[in-house]
């Protein structure tokens, strides 16, 4: 006889930002264009926060151009930037690729002696969310990135980030006023997810998270056309991987096709579940990419299209 995974449950909170505080820019992904690395930093800065740039941010892999610099260099970036106690945060900078392969590069050991910091990203950087979820007990915003279009040009991404980030007790409801109900209902669970390729990716890998449990799980993603995220949903159903999930959030499919065609597949492939599943919630490669905590409580309402937080996402 086998036993259910444990239940998601509740991770530490790190600190909010205050004016003058040190952030580092790092990435853990793919490369970094400098002017709008330049446009993001001046963001950061404006809002009274000291940015730091790591060292590797605009280095190209000598052989694989998809990468920022080299799997080692990138992990160093990030393992330095953590455990330098004078920053308060990291933030990333775009994300594209490369995430995954660095997670098994950091010591996990060093990140937990440094404590709860807030950690900022989306999109591949969902390998990194993860780790920090399952590795360190830490809550993360799934968040824009410095260097990405959509933070550098639209006003609500900025304010929900800036928010977040300094006054987190008023970010109480989240979801845009498209989001609506794909299948009706409200359960309350712990925030967890992202990109639902990499969720997918790290099903079999070492400390990977056994089960979606007990949570309000917040999928996105974009390219993948609606074949694909079948097969990328039915990967994670097959593997037992979303059984008593409470909730489902949906966020940006861009790139994905034809919207109705990717709704189908997700209300054929997550509609089983007899849970709450609301889409067009406006997270992850869209437009407006509203900051959602992941690690925190929650009541997922699909008739109101939106997810209420119990805590505010820091303290």
């Amino acid at each position: 006889m086998t036993t259910a995974p444990r239940a998601v449950t509740a991770l530490t909170r790190p600190s909010r930002l205050r004016p003058g505080d040190r952030v580092a820019v790092v990435a853990p992904s793919g490369p970094v264009a400098a002017d709008r690395l330049e446009t993001g930093v001046g963001i950061l800065r404006g809002w009274g926060l000291e940015p730091v740039v790591a060292a590797h941010v605009l280095d190209v892999h000598p052989r694989i151009g998809h990468l920022a610099g080299t799997d080692e260099a990138r992990a160093r970036d990030l393992q330095e930037a953590w455990c330098d106690p004078s920053v308060s945060a990291v933030i990333c900078a775009r994300g594209g690729y490369g995430a995954q392969r660095i997670v098994d590069l950091l010591d996990w050991a060093a990140i937990r002696a440094a404590g709860p910091k807030v950690f900022v990203g989306y999109s591949d950087v969902t390998a990194l969310h993860e780790a920090f979820a399952v590795r360190a007990g830490l809550v993360t915003l799934h968040g824009p990135m410095a260097a990405t279009t959509t933070f550098l040009t639209d006003a609500p991404t900025q304010e929900s980030l800036r928010a977040t980030l300094f006054a987190p007790e008023s970010v109480h409801t989240l979801g845009l006023s498209a989001a609506r109900p794909l299948v009706p209902g409200r359960a309350r669970g712990i925030t967890l997810g992202g990109c639902v390729s990499l969720l997918a990716a790290d099903l079999g890998t070492p400390h990977a998270r056994p089960s979606a449990r007990g949570g309000l799980l917040l999928l996105e993603d974009t390219g993948e056309e609606p074949y694909r995220l079948d097969r990328i949903l039915t990967q994670l159903l097959r593997s037992g991987w979303l059984e008593g999930v409470a909730g489902i959030g949906l966020g940006s499919w861009a790139q994905c096709g034809p919207y109705e065609q990717v709704r189908a597949v997700l209300a054929d492939r997550l509609g089983g579940f007899g849970v709450p599943v609301v889409e067009e919630m406006g997270f992850g490669h869209s437009p407006t990419a509203l900051t959602m905590p992941l690690g925190v409580p929650a009541v997922l309402d699909a008739e109101a299209g939106a997810l209420t937080l119990d805590v505010p996402a820091l303290i």
